[in-house]
């Protein structure tokens, strides 16, 4: 026996209500059930069970239920809805609109046939245009020549490429066949490209050729070297027991690699009913990504992703820019991540809107051009892309006119260069959006329809259909609305599982299906949430994560540096950059630029220590706890960096 409160949102009075839009029950100050109900019209009472008195009605129901008593009812009108219903940090997305219960290629399908015309994928530096029903053409041959490959639904099928049309149908066409995209970053070198291709099992790998200093096709090579005596299709490595095909992404014959033309012919051997009968194979909760994250134990950690998660979080993030047929987005942000796939392509195709790649990897000068030229109405990415859009010499020279919304993420957002952006480059409309690849990515977001101040100094509200709270980090209670603590979400966005990795799921998932992102921040009475520092130990630069005990691991290979710490210090155009503190073994030698060219060709370029301090103790407690807070703290003063810790970001 206990008691309850409940909290309803209704649209007119008690008597002649016409909507009832949420219903939150609580026993013991804890949330214990919500109800969501669909739109009923006063002449629908009747239908609705409510009667001529829903108040009374529902009152009734809960003195039953389960033997509580009824402690109080709070009463808001519809249009209060995002008025604080509970005290504490708590909300949960309202929606009409249903989730999408489709998988990719089911959606795509749909799309084209609703849009056959309308561009899909633009890529400038290819000089390629695909109109959606172009695009679904090329993402069935594609599907077909890996199932003639032999790639089987749940195979994992790698991708190790920037952003050309080519990714967006493997996107696509991995999808369609129930295989698993594993997305591998670009800036990866071979001691990465090593790990991702065990750790995920990869059967299929597609990568492409040499892109100014870095030789994809050489680190390959390097990493497998069983392949330049096989036959394409016959590879047999036993570094790689998994791996059996290798495609370049061109014409170009190497050994023991498909070309993307040979790929593309041997789907002629499947037949259409036989792509038919995989899809109908395939369910919406079934795995189609994997997206590997940097991890607290040193080693990336792959996020495996369903359809559901990433065709619903791209479809919403579509309607709270107010995408059509009509917007054309520039993509200059990479494919490999969250924000290209799912941010941009897939809040794209879920409203026939098109996809313009402006270059392989980012340029100021051609995203500007590409704008201008495309007439884009939208444009993505990190602050340090939009800061160096800003600055650059011939910005005045280039129209901006035809833009008016897109999303600044990846990293904290200054408040600063967000209302420079509204206001020199056109993008009223310009949103925020928060998450991490667990969620797929986005779990609040600021939208066209929010003030523009919202817009500018929070990350926005919870997404419809997903849960948010903010709790405590030591006794994981909900804190009151305003007081800082973890940021954790539920719902449809939240990853499966981390890839092969039991322990680190079990850390970021807990048994009610919360995952815990590891980020400080708050929530007003409005529901607006504000990112304030992060728990875990990570660093973002210029929008990738990294977290330091990875670049520590792989110091502490160095043969002279007998202890190593890397912290993140602020800097103004990336947000924060990586500042090694290195402990070198008795009598041992070297410089900071020996430590630099120690990393370079080894890991990615954005992992190499920016700062590097040779020190013969580190900060510690009485415990003998290493303090990094005051290792950034002696930082920031040693290396003047004040100006930049004061930026203040949303």
């Amino acid at each position: 026996m206990g008691s309850v409160r409940f909290e309803l949102t209704i649209d007119g009075s008690l008597r002649h209500a016409s909507v009832l839009q949420r219903i939150i029950i609580f026993s013991s100050g804890d949330p214990l059930f919500i109800i969501h109900t669909t739109r009923k019209t006063a002449g629908a009472r009747r239908h609705s069970g409510l009667g001529h008195d829903p108040l009374g009605r529902i009152k009734v129901a809960l003195c039953r239920f389960n033997g509580y008593a009824l402690e109080s009812v709070v009463i808001y009108p519809e249009k209060s809805s995002f008025v604080r219903m509970d005290p504490r940090s708590y909300d949960c997305g309202i929606s009409t609109q249903p989730l999408l219960g489709l998988t990719l290629g089911e959606m795509l399908s749909s799309v084209a046939a609703r849009h056959p015309d309308t561009e899909a994928v633009v890529s400038v530096h290819q000089d390629i245009r695909w109109t959606y029903r172009e695009l679904l053409s090329q993402v069935d041959r594609l599907a077909k020549g890996l199932m003639a490959l032999g790639v089987e639904k749940g195979d994992r099928v790698g991708i190790w490429a920037m952003n050309y049309a080519e990714w967006i149908a493997v996107q696509f066409a991995t999808a369609t066949i129930g295989a698993i995209m594993v997305n591998i970053n670009p800036a990866y070198r071979t001691y990465e490209l090593e790990y991702v291709l065990k750790q995920a099992e990869i059967q299929t790998l597609i990568l492409q050729g040499r892109f100014k200093t870095s030789d994809y096709i050489g680190m390959f090579y390097e990493a497998c070297p069983d392949a330049q005596e096989a036959r394409p299709g016959r590879l047999n490595s036993e570094k790689f027991p998994f791996l059996k095909n290798v495609v370049f992404l061109g014409d170009i014959a190497y050994n023991g690699m498909y070309t993307w033309p040979d790929l593309m012919k041997k789907g002629e051997k499947i037949s259409d009913d036989e792509l038919i009968a995989r899809g109908e194979m395939l369910d919406f909760d079934d795995p189609i990504n994997i997206q590997y994250t940097s991890g607290t134990t040193g080693f990336p950690k792959g996020v495996v992703l369903t359809h559901h998660s990433v065709l619903n979080n791209g479809y919403i993030i579509g309607e709270g820019m107010g995408f059509t047929e009509k917007d054309r987005l520039c993509i200059p942000v990479p494919f490999y991540h969250c924000f290209g796939m799912v941010l941009s392509n897939l809040a794209c195709m879920t409203h026939g809107s098109t996809m313009v790649i402006p270059s392989p990897t980012f340029s100021a000068e051609d995203v500007l051009k590409t704008v201008e030229q495309e007439q884009c109405t939208a444009l993505h990415g990190v602050p340090t892309m939009f800061i160096a859009e800003l600055s650059h010499p011939d910005f005045p020279n280039y129209s901006m006119k035809s833009l008016r919304t897109g999303i600044m993420a990846g990293s904290p957002c200054p408040i600063e260069v967000m209302k420079e952006v509204n206001r020199k480059m056109n993008m009223s409309e310009i949103v925020i959006v928060y998450g991490q690849t667990e969620t797929s990515p986005g779990v609040t977001m600021t939208t066209t329809r929010d003030p523009v101040e919202r817009r500018v100094s929070t990350v926005g509200r919870v997404f419809p259909h997903t849960e948010l709270k903010i709790v405590d980090p030591k006794s994981g209670k909900i804190v009151p609305r305003g007081e800082i603590g973890e940021i954790c979400a539920r719902g449809y966005c939240v990853m499966k599982c981390y890839y092969n990795n039991p322990s680190a799921t079990h850390a970021t998932l807990d048994t009610n299906g919360w995952n815990h992102t590891g980020d400080l921040g708050t929530m007003d009475e409005e529901g607006y949430v504000k990112i304030v520092g992060r728990l875990k130990d990570m660093v973002i630069r210029g929008g990738e994560n990294i977290y330091p005990r990875e670049i520590e691991e792989f110091l502490h290979h160095h043969p002279k540096i007998a202890d190593v710490y890397v912290i993140g210090v602020p800097d103004e155009k990336y947000g924060e950059e990586l500042m090694a503190w290195v402990m070198l073994t008795e009598e041992a030698g070297t410089t900071e630029e020996e430590i630099k060219e120690f990393c370079r060709g080894k890991i990615a370029h954005y992992k190499i220590p920016r700062y590097v301090k040779f020190v013969k103790e580190f900060p510690m407690s009485v415990s003998g706890k290493i303090q990094k807070f005051k290792m950034r703290e002696l930082s920031i003063r040693e290396l003047q960096l004040e100006d930049a810790s004061r930026i203040e970001t949303a």
